[in-house]
């Protein structure tokens, strides 16, 4: 099938080549120059493991190109994929929707006949419905439809995450449009992907409420953090426990500092603006408290680092292992370890900060940190490490190598997923969140 993929961030850029890899011809389009440039050579302007080989490939096949123009869009595609940011509103916990209106405003004076607007992007419950009556406001003369079909990408793992989903949603208004996206999806379908087909509004709920249960999950293991340290429990043994039960699980029941990015923490507050809008408000002020849970696991960890190094920040060296959300990510949008650093820094502490990724996109967004490439520069003459996103190549330090370039072997693991037992024989004072110190 002929598609276009409007927005080529983090959902789009991954869309795109991926659909182009499936066996559709595929535009992708973006209003900035520089990332279209760098896509066409076959450069994603972020990190994602299996992209660029994916992009390239595609790129170089000819099944993939880029443009700026939702004219040529309209005219080329059969299945327009509408992947923009949604990001809070300012001042606001709801959804600003103004890039996902611009791309309906812009691209359906020249949708053709029989063509099929599909949105991937999270958005407030009932905006399909008002996307679908301004298109037929827009260009009455064509038989255009709207569907929706939310994403459920892990950053990290997006390109397995798009060719072999866990389960494909969309929600249609016909037959035809059902499809229409069956035949886009015919390579997953084959391969026995789970397929629910649903009304408009199930669809963008689908994924609301699925990331407010993992906030939920992840608050609810932190909580359980704050409860072990008050009682001398270890949070790591007790989600091992639950974990094993069935009805539970082990997976995102993982304590530390809590979540970030550019989802979790604004699709929980857009969903509570919008049941707020919907008048059942109280259905979801459970949200609240998850986000409340969270958010204080950054301040918890700025508050043990004080007490490790003295009481006062002043005069001590920190370092930070980790700037991305979570690994194999350079996305820094909301990370918990950037918020931690500079808290630190206006306490009065000398913060230097390593990752293997996201370096550029945290010194955009946070200039005064102190940076390093090498994570024993970062730790050098360091009164104290934290570590903070659970990069595999942390996981595999030295303790005892490590020891050799700081001033004082005191580290928090905040991701508790550190072999604290041999950083502690190395010689090294070790605390995490939520676990026993001894």
């Amino acid at each position: 099938m002929r598609i276009t993929v409007i927005g080529t961030g983090y959902l789009g850029a991954v869309h795109a080549a991926c659909m182009a890899d499936a066996g559709h011809e595929v535009l992708g389009v973006d209003v900035d120059p520089r990332k279209l440039a760098a896509l066409s050579e076959g450069r994603p302007p972020f990190f994602e493991p299996g992209l660029p080989e994916l992009l390239r490939r595609t790129v170089d096949a000819g099944s993939l190109r880029f443009t700026d123009s939702l004219q040529e869009a309209g005219e080329f595609g059969e299945v327009h994929f509408v992947c923009v940011g949604t990001p809070q509103q300012p001042g606001s916990y709801a959804a600003d929707m103004k890039y996902v209106d611009a791309v309906v405003d812009g691209l359906t004076p020249h949708l053709r006949n029989g063509s099929l607007v599909v949105g991937k992007s999270t958005v407030p419950v009932g905006t399909a419905a008002r996307l679908a009556q301004r298109i037929a406001e827009l260009n009455p003369a064509v038989d255009a439809e709207l569907a929706w079909n939310p994403e459920f990408l892990r950053e990290g793992f997006a390109v397995q995450d798009t060719l072999r989903p866990d389960r494909l949603v969309v929600g249609v208004t016909s037959e035809r449009a059902d499809a229409m996206l069956r035949e886009v999806y015919a390579p997953m379908l084959e391969a026995g992907c789970p397929y629910i087909s649903t009304d408009l509004a199930t669809s963008e709920l689908v994924k609301v409420a699925a990331n407010s249960f993992l906030a939920t999950k992840i608050s609810f293991v932190n909580a359980m953090a704050e409860i072990c340290d008050a009682a001398g429990g270890d949070v790591v043994t007790l989600a091992d426990a639950i974990g094993h039960d069935t009805r539970i699980g082990r997976r995102f029941l993982s304590a530390g500092i809590g979540f970030g990015g550019g989802c979790l923490p604004k699709d929980i507050r857009a969903f509570m603006a919008r049941a707020g809008e919907l008048g059942v408000g109280e259905a979801l002020s459970f949200l609240q408290a998850v986000d409340e849970v969270n958010m204080r696991r950054r301040q918890r960890t700025v508050d043990l680092a004080r007490e490790l190094v003295g009481g006062s920040f002043l005069g001590r060296n920190v370092a930070i292992l980790g700037a991305a959300f979570k690994p194999d990510s350079d996305d820094v949008r909301d990370s918990p370890a950037l918020n931690i650093a500079a808290a630190i820094q206006l306490q009065g502490g000398q913060v230097r900060v390593h990752d293997p990724e996201a370096i550029d996109n945290a010194r955009a967004q946070f200039p005064t940190l102190d940076y390093a490439l090498d994570i024993e520069k970062a730790c050098e003459r360091a009164d104290l490490v934290l570590h903070l996103t659970e990069w595999t190549q942390y996981r595999e330090l030295d303790p005892g190598r490590l020891l050799t370039v700081v001033r004082e072997a005191v580290l928090i693991d905040g991701r508790n997923t550190l072999d604290i037992a041999a950083w502690r024989a190395a010689g090294w004072t070790v605390r995490a969140l939520g676990r026993s110190q001894h």
